[in-house]
């Protein structure tokens, strides 16, 4: 982690209980409250850096004209901890910027009027140059665009956040393998090892291997959505690939979503889960961080699988996500019904007065989407059927409905037995598919077969 020093001299602070006194053997002459911590300080060394203090120790001392000044701070930028460092820079007591630390030092730097007007070298100006070496650092970037949450209104003020945002989605969009960008889960220590040579051979377990796209997705998953969000967006107008920020989506919602992670059949279990120890939201921050999940998804069609959206959809209905975001949902996976799986259509019925098992209408709605956007260019090249089975013509056109009709029968041979199907509805998905779409009516007529008996009994 980067750092930068300040000051030379020894610490000249202690701390007794919630006041913090200065000894340097001088009696106090001014009093500074910042929320519950008390600094029993010397006017001088403060009014010779700040411009806020040097106003208010003016104004307080004609006031009443006592010999010890009590001021109060209470918009103070990072409270108390702050102060205390920025009081130790003052007296020029040794204090260590870093990038944990640098956000809340240059806000508190701006409220407090600490221009080169009052000293050369003063802290704005030290945490301006330190944040120029913070930004060429993912990781360090990373950690300040967190610590900005805590000052948010003015770290935007003065363009940190931005300045933070940008640092990163030009690292993230870079290629990581030319500008040996750090991975998630490497340690310094490790990214920065030499390769061992042997007779001028390098060794080849320690070769560098290839690092991935999806290289800083964990790192980025740490920040809250608004930030989530706004580096997502820089990414998207860089140009960085729709595939590519699509699975960092995948990755961020599965982190805060439960219900996504219990729908995924984590394969990766080997590896461990990442997101063990993450704090679950409340209801209602997960459907806010859905919906916006949904927004921020690339329109583009085919870089989202059907599986994630309508794992999203399931969710969605879990969460009483808004009637748009379901239906946007609904429309992204019916786009692509052509590359579903069945139990992907498998969504329970999340009614209040449950009718059937699984969510009847939901499938319907989106092969409705899915035949307005296919029919009419299958219907502009219609084939002709030499023998059962086989088309002669327009194979290309037809091949997504054909893959759809197989989807539809297997769907309707799962819901058949379901005795609370109307005829209607059940009848309904099977006409959707035109009879040339289907090259073999051998599973609609299973389907309809075990229809017929259920409703019979």
């Amino acid at each position: 982690m980067a750092s930068m020093k300040l000051g030379s001299k020894t610490d000249g602070f202690h701390r007794d209980g919630n006041t913090w006194y200065c000894t340097t053997g001088l009696p106090s002459d001014v009093t500074i409250e910042v929320g519950e911590m008390t600094f029993n300080l010397h006017k001088f060394p403060l009014l010779s850096r700040s411009g806020l203090l040097e106003k208010l120790i003016e104004e307080l001392s004609i006031e009443d004209g006592s010999s010890v000044s009590v001021l109060k701070l209470n918009d103070m930028p990072a409270g108390a901890k702050a102060f205390e460092l920025i009081a130790r820079f003052c007296y020029g007591i040794k204090i260590e910027m870093t990038s944990l630390n640098v956000v809340s030092l240059r806000c508190a730097a701006e409220y407090l009027r600490m221009t080169e007007d009052y000293g050369e070298g003063n802290l704005i100006v030290q945490a301006e140059a330190f944040l120029d070496e913070v930004f060429g650092s993912w990781k360090d970037s990373i950690k300040a665009l967190e610590t900005c949450e805590e000052v948010l209104p003015y770290a935007e003020e003065i363009h940190i956040v931005p300045r933070c945002i940008d640092s990163l989605a030009m690292k993230a969009c870079a290629d990581p393998n030319v500008f040996n960008l750090p991975v998630a889960g490497q340690t310094d220590a490790q990214s920065q090892r030499d390769i061992i040579l042997w007779n001028g051979i390098s060794s080849s377990a320690n070769k560098p291997q290839p690092i991935s796209e999806d290289w800083w997705f964990q790192d980025v998953s740490l920040l809250n959505l608004p930030l989530y969000k706004r580096l997502i967006l820089a990414v998207e107008s860089r140009g960085m690939k729709a595939e590519t920020i699509s699975a960092s989506l995948i990755y961020y919602a599965k982190r805060y979503l439960p219900l996504m992670s219990r729908q995924s059949s984590f394969d990766d279990a080997n590896n461990g889960n990442p997101w063990a120890t993450v704090s679950i939201p409340s209801e209602a921050d997960q459907r806010v961080l859905l919906e916006e999940i949904v927004a921020l998804l690339p329109k583009k069609r085919g870089v989202t699988s059907p599986e994630f959206l309508i794992m999203l959809l399931r969710t969605a209905m879990v969460l009483h996500a808004s009637p748009s975001c379901r239906e946007n949902l609904e429309k992204k996976a019916g786009a692509q019904l052509d590359q579903a799986v069945l139990v992907d259509l498998l969504i329970p019925n999340m009614g209040y007065s449950v009718e059937t098992l699984y969510d009847i209408d939901c499938a319907q709605r989106m092969l409705d989407h899915f035949m307005s956007l296919n029919q009419d260019a299958a219907l502009s090249t219609p084939p002709c059927i030499v023998e059962e089975g086989q088309f002669l013509g327009g194979p290309d056109t037809l091949q997504p409905l054909t893959m759809v009709a197989s989807l539809v029968d297997g769907f309707l041979a799962e819901v058949a037995p379901d005795v609370n199907l109307k005829p209607s509805k059940f009848e309904a998905l099977a006409a959707t598919i035109p009879d040339y779409a289907r090259p073999l009516d051998d599973g609609v007529y299973h389907a309809i077969d075990v229809y017929l008996k259920v409703i019979q009994l």
